[in-house]
């Protein structure tokens, strides 16, 4: 009969996953490089894996695999720079011209509504809402931008931890995989192995499910803004797909930039802004019952109910951190908890282990007496 996780294991696991939650939120420069490394790792393994299939060894192979990555970043970085440093010096006309489109969109909702509802007129809620916002976004350059700004000089060095690690990953991954398993004994060996695969594969599968959710999201959402009518539709589904990597927050601040580029393109014409919010919920639908369990979530095998209640407990704990890494960090537990509860149950796996030890006790007597 195979095993199965019972309660107690799936306690462990889910406090298990807390704690580390709470541990990576307090080396937070250290574990985001971590993750921007691996996605790297996973996506250049199957060129690595071509090279050795070669011929080629692992140190040459990684070299090369790496050199080509980096030449392919250096290419696209030399001809992306001088369109980015042209919009980057008008980045805050634009951003101030598109806060002020959805301050007017919101404004024109409001009176929609005040016309339709006199209680809403009576309270005056749209000349205080106009007054807020308006003060808010008069200021929002001085206030904010500054530690915007230090903030990415700050992350900055730790970013580009993210090659490096992704370098000896891909050169010395199996040594350090070797090195894990001379450790331990004979009799756990083939379980030992099969939990490392299980964790590397979990990995894989999740941040690869991960990169090939964000190309779905990408093409759907820019065919809609295509189809709707906004400028820019393919740089703003790319950029709305990733920030869907934090569930839920992501979506809706995703879900925001593109309505401020609608209302602010399309002033008088709501319905287009209307018409993207109706697209995104669209695509989120997409996400939660087709594109999801096709990707992600092959490798996460997890119930719909524990996967939404363990995203509120990682933000709960964690904060933003949390939300993003709680489903592959409670994935990888999951496989390690399971395998020491079936250690743990398995009668003949303790039993090849007390006899083994019992065999080096008698060599160790018997070399001592021929002595």
């Amino acid at each position: 009969m195979p095993y199965r996780a019972g309660p107690l294991v799936w306690a462990a696991n889910i406090g298990a996953t807390c704690v580390v939650l709470f541990l990576f939120q307090k080396i937070l420069w250290l574990v985001v490089p971590f993750i921007l490394a691996l996605i790297i790792y996973y996506v250049l393994m199957p060129l690595k894996l071509q090279l050795l299939l070669r011929g080629v060894s692992h140190d040459r192979a990684a070299a090369w695999v790496s050199l080509l990555a980096f030449g392919v970043f250096l290419a696209g970085a030399v001809l992306a720079f001088p369109a980015f440093f042209g919009e980057a010096i008008a980045w805050q006309d634009s951003a101030m011209r598109y806060l002020g489109g959805g301050i007017r969109l919101l404004a024109g909702a409001m009176s929609d509504l005040e016309q339709r509802f006199g209680f809403i007129a009576q309270s005056s809620a749209r000349e205080m809402l106009e007054l807020q916002l308006g003060g808010f976004f008069e200021h929002f350059a001085e206030k904010y931008l500054p530690g915007l700004a230090m903030g990415i000089v700050a992350w900055s060095p730790s970013l580009m931890l993210a090659p490096f690690l992704a370098f000896f990953m891909l050169r010395d991954g199996w040594r350090f995989r070797r090195f894990l398993l001379r450790a331990v004994p004979n009799a756990y060996f083939e379980r030992s192995l099969y939990v490392m695969d299980e964790v590397d594969r979990t990995a894989r599968q999740y941040f690869v499910g991960l990169l090939q959710l964000t190309l779905l999201d990408t093409v759907c959402l820019a065919a809609g803004l295509w189809a709707i009518g906004i400028s820019g539709a393919l740089t703003l589904g790319l950029v709305t797909a990733v920030l869907a990597w934090v569930p839920y927050i992501g979506s809706i601040i995703g879900c925001l930039l593109v309505v401020l580029v609608a209302a602010t393109d399309f002033p008088g014409q709501p319905g287009v802004a209307y018409a993207a919010i109706a697209l995104f919920l669209f695509v989120r639908l997409l996400d939660d019952f087709v594109f999801m369990p096709l990707t992600v979530g092959k490798s996460l095998k997890m119930h719909p109910l524990l996967t939404v209640l363990m995203i509120f407990v990682g933000g709960a704990v964690a904060g933003v951190p949390g939300l993003m890494l709680v489903l592959p960090v409670l994935g990888v537990i999951m496989v390690i908890g399971e395998t020491l509860g079936l250690l743990l149950t398995d009668t003949r796996l303790r039993a090849r282990h007390v006899h083994a030890k019992a065999l080096a006790e008698r060599q160790l007597t018997h070399d001592l007496r021929l002595d």
